[in-house]
């Protein structure tokens, strides 16, 4: 495994210990279907994040009101939101997800690197509608089956996002019961993005499942092509967390298509 990967599944056992998923909250979901929410969607579909930091570029948005953020993507035309719970090196909070869902209705997904069920209880708890599980995690052997996580997630009303980044990744991701499979095309050994990593994978693959392209997103013309590529829908966090006109930024992505 990578010292990067390590790393951040090691940050989530920090996080365990420190009591961050223990919550008392029981919110409702969004009740709404992401998947068919993206196959009904006439434009282009954008699960947009709110993110803080990331590994990669540190500090990317001074950390400030995340419902104000969320309410501008959906303003904009994000047709589902994902919210950093992990607070190393993201900058995020189980917090902020909960003020979020309270305010937006929205399927919403709890963007974390999953280790235990602890978090996927926490998911549950503060009104999640997907959880995000990494194959890479479960290929390399650091947990158990992945086949468990998700059958846990399902028994708890949760549906889930399984990403990818190497084809052989992308095709035990289709193995699964993931009700969504994402491909990252940030190397997580590296930190370095391609979004040629969709282009490359969905050229050799048939996928058999909704597919998301994940990072290095920033203009209409990246999702013009990955749409091409065969990409139905696309998490951006980054470039829009960046933007000084969120709404704006999100709905020129959206009008890619």
């Amino acid at each position: 495994m990578s010292n990067v990967l390590k790393k951040l599944a090691d940050n989530s056992r920090t996080a365990i210990d420190d009591g961050i998923y223990d919550i008392s909250e029981q919110l409702p979901n969004s009740g709404m279907d992401l998947a068919e929410l993206i196959k009904n969607n006439k434009h282009a579909s954008l699960i947009t994040e709110v993110k803080f930091a990331s590994p990669s570029l540190g500090e990317i948005r001074k950390v400030s009101d995340p419902v104000s953020i969320a309410k501008a993507m959906v303003r904009g035309g994000a047709v589902g939101l994902s919210v950093l719970t992990q607070p190393h090196m993201f900058n995020g909070s189980p917090k902020y997800f909960m003020e979020v869902r309270q305010q937006v209705k929205v399927p919403m997904l709890m963007k974390d690197i999953i280790v235990d069920k602890i978090q996927i209880d926490a998911a549950k708890k503060i009104g999640a509608d997907y959880m995000l599980l990494i194959q890479s995690l479960f290929d390399m052997g650091h947990l158990k089956e992945i086949d468990e996580f998700i059958a846990y997630g399902h028994k708890n009303g949760l549906k889930v996002l399984v990403e990818a980044h190497t084809g052989s990744e992308f095709a035990n991701s289709l193995k699964t019961d993931a009700d969504i499979v994402g491909i990252n095309n940030r190397n997580l050994d590296t930190l370095e993005i391609d979004i040629n990593t969709t282009k490359k994978i969905l050229e050799n693959q048939k996928k058999s499942k909704i597919t998301l392209s994940e990072s290095g997103i920033s203009s209409p013309d990246d999702i013009k092509f990955l749409k091409k590529c065969g990409a139905d829908a696309f998490l951006i966090g980054s470039s829009i967390m960046k933007s000084n006109n969120i709404e704006e930024t999100v709905r020129g992505l959206v009008n890619a298509v």
